[in-house]
């Protein structure tokens, strides 16, 4: 495992090229965290101008209901196309990225996340604003930790990646069974464990994306890369934060 990385500036082969490398990883990585970084300020700003647009609040800051505008949006079939858009979208993105332009590929990465945005207007009615920022910031702050630990080990976390994609599934399962169940103690423990799989993910996913870099790639399929890579990430940190809400949030 030691030999893992395959760089061959990590190894100390050719010097020059090495420093190569070296720069143009850096510069594909920084792409990757910005482009995720304005994927996720605009969701969080999406989801703040949705919520003021579609609630009517008190005096004291409490729902007293919703606008015609937010009625339209969470009362009626328009819900059903604001929950589903945007895995239509991501669908669609990931399975088509390798034909689609680099810049049209970034577009529809902006698209989706402003989609994300729309559904996630909902946690505002749910868990107090104070608690929604705290919890903010401790993903962040976990998202970084963990995304710098997957970018600096020299040890392979393919083997775990393994394990966290079938957690994953098995998470997907037992979420799809308590919409049914409504259970408390079951939606716990599915919060508790999707916190510990995104926690992997994000460190197992940044290593994968890391290792995708390819210094004899043209212009777009680095943007492509780029555009995946971000992605991929986003999902990672917004599935994190969601988790972590609801272990931590203080509802409404």
């Amino acid at each position: 495992m030691s030999d893992f990385n395959r760089n061959p500036a990590v190894r100390g082969f050719g010097t020059d090229s090495a420093a190569a490398i070296d720069a143009g990883l850096r510069a594909y990585m920084i792409r990757v965290y910005n482009y995720m970084a304005i994927g996720v300020a605009l969701t969080g700003v999406v989801a703040w101008m949705t919520f003021n647009a579609a609630v009517v609040q008190g005096p004291a800051g409490n729902i007293t209901g919703l606008t015609s505008f937010g009625q339209t949006l969470f009362g009626g079939p328009m819900m059903w196309v604001v929950m589903l858009a945007p895995l239509g979208l991501v669908f669609f993105l990931s399975f088509r990225i390798q034909k689609l332009q680099a810049g049209t590929a970034r577009l529809l990465f902006f698209v989706y996340a402003g989609l994300v945005g729309l559904s996630l207007a909902t946690i505002f009615m749910v868990y107090t604003h104070t608690s929604v920022t705290r919890v903010f910031f401790i993903s962040a702050a976990s998202f970084g930790a963990l995304s710098l630990y997957g970018y600096t080990t020299q040890r392979s976390l393919s083997g775990m990646g393994s394990f966290l994609i079938m957690g994953l599934f098995g998470l997907v399962i037992a979420s799809i069974v308590n919409i049914f169940l409504q259970s408390s103690g079951m939606s716990f423990v599915i919060s508790a464990v999707g916190v510990l799989i995104f926690a992997g993910l994000t460190a197992y996913d940044t290593q994968n994306i890391k290792e995708m870099y390819d210094g004899s790639d043209d212009a777009e399929v680095g943007g492509r890369k780029a555009v995946m890579g971000a992605l991929t990430l986003y999902l990672d940190f917004i599935n994190l934060f969601m988790m972590l809400l609801r272990l931590l949030g203080d509802r409404r």
